[in-house]
């Protein structure tokens, strides 16, 4: 497959932590059979009801770093004191399926993805509102971290404009909705493209 099949298949959805990433892609793909959601690779340690394989692959700073060295991460940023990054294997296994790719990551690593894949779709989530992100990340308990996290969310959400998509994360069932429709849109246009 080429980097510009594969791009039309790769989807990535981006924004400030506790903008609702996850739960959004969750939602997703409870109505979409056709998406294969990437587990990223972390080194950051389990949150409650996180699990193994599902919200993240859990390792150590040094098999982050030997991966990165044999060129086995295709994407990765270090955040809040960790490693986060989406390995080449998980792209290659959820294309093997012929499925569509999403990709949650962080704004570095889809503007990574999209230097390595130009066609790639990518899409900004925003919170409702600065307040409302606010107390998202304090509710996960990072109370010392939560003006740090903060300041790079500003930062992130000042960069929105430079993606192809920007959703608000106001009303979970529509914004899945709407990405749903993104998905599809895009897809379309490709598949036309190719008749």
């Amino acid at each position: 497959m080429t980097k510009n099949e594969v791009g039309k298949r790769l989807f990535v959805l981006s924004g400030p932590s506790g903008c609702g990433k996850d739960t959004v892609i969750k939602c997703l793909k409870m109505v979409r059979d056709d998406i294969f959601l990437s587990v990223s690779c972390t080194t950051r340690a389990p949150r409650e009801n996180e699990r193994e394989g599902v919200d993240y692959y859990y390792i150590t700073s040094e098999q982050f770093r030997q991966m990165i060295e044999a060129g086995e991460i295709l994407e990765y940023n270090f955040y809040a004191g960790n490693y986060y990054g989406t390995s080449r294997q998980e792209l290659d296994r959820g294309l093997a399926e012929g499925k569509i790719m999403v990709l949650v990551i962080d704004v570095n690593g889809a503007h990574n993805v999209r230097r390595l894949y130009p066609d790639a779709t990518l899409v900004f989530l925003l919170p409702p509102s600065i307040d409302v992100l606010r107390q998202r990340i304090a509710g996960r308990g990072l109370t010392n971290d939560v003006e740090e996290r903060m300041k790079i969310a500003i930062a992130e959400i000042a960069d929105a404009d430079n993606f192809d998509y920007q959703l608000v994360n106001d009303d979970l069932e529509t914004c899945v909705n709407e990405l749903s429709a993104i998905i599809d849109t895009v897809m379309n246009k490709a598949n036309q493209m190719e008749e």
